[in-house]
């Protein structure tokens, strides 16, 4: 699978601009339709906002782009949300921006404002994941190796799964495919050889990006 980037989970942030409420919701979503689908249950719970405005973008390449400005002056809501999520590289979601109106006139530079606003304002308080395959390394090793192998960890930035205690213990660590062979050669050099080491199964890790 392709890297990409996308929200860490579902959301929501509000702002008040003027008087005006820009509340911007954001899903992860998988489908055009299942994008479509959240942008009409917003509008059903917000059918008394002025406006629902919206945009999305999925596949791993991005290649799917969809904006709407619902009424707003053309160019001043929906393209300004779908820039900021390019901007940010997030696919695989869909934004609504709810306006209520609140009696003072933004403008179209203020529009625009407001509305890629809105959408920063929530990716920043949710955040953003980069998604993944990482390959497994599975690692048997005795009592006494197992006291010294946080500090080997912690050095590579790893974590541990699955460890189970038995006669030995077995653990696993991920990593990028494109490492697997300088880690397994770590832990080769740290143990002197004398842990046994192997090429597991991948998976798909969620690791958050700052």
């Amino acid at each position: 699978m392709k890297e990409y980037r996308t929200l860490t989970a579902d959301g929501m942030a509000e702002e008040e601009i003027k008087k005006s409420r820009f509340i911007c919701h954001l899903k992860r979503v998988a489908s055009e339709e299942e994008a479509r689908d959240f942008i009409n249950a917003i509008k059903k719970e917000h059918y008394r906002a002025t406006h629902n405005c919206s945009a999305f973008i999925l596949g791993e390449n991005m290649e799917i782009k969809r904006s709407s400005d619902d009424g707003e002056p053309s160019g001043t809501a929906g393209v300004p949300m779908l820039t900021v999520l390019e901007n940010n590289q997030l696919t695989n979601v869909a934004a609504v921006v709810t306006r209520y109106f609140g009696g003072v006139k933004l403008g179209a530079g203020g529009l625009i404002r407001a509305y890629a606003g809105a959408v920063a304002h929530a990716v920043s308080e949710i955040g953003i994941v980069e998604v993944k395959e990482q390959q497994g390394i599975a690692i048997t090793m005795n009592y006494s190796q197992y006291q010294e192998f946080a500090n080997w960890r912690t050095t590579h930035a790893l974590e541990e799964y699955d460890t189970e205690f038995l006669a030995d213990i077995r653990t696993m660590i991920f990593t990028d495919k494109k490492e697997t062979q300088d880690i397994i050669d770590s832990l080769t050099e740290f143990y002197h050889g004398k842990i046994q080491v192997e090429k597991a199964d991948f998976r798909i890790v969620e690791i958050p990006v700052h």
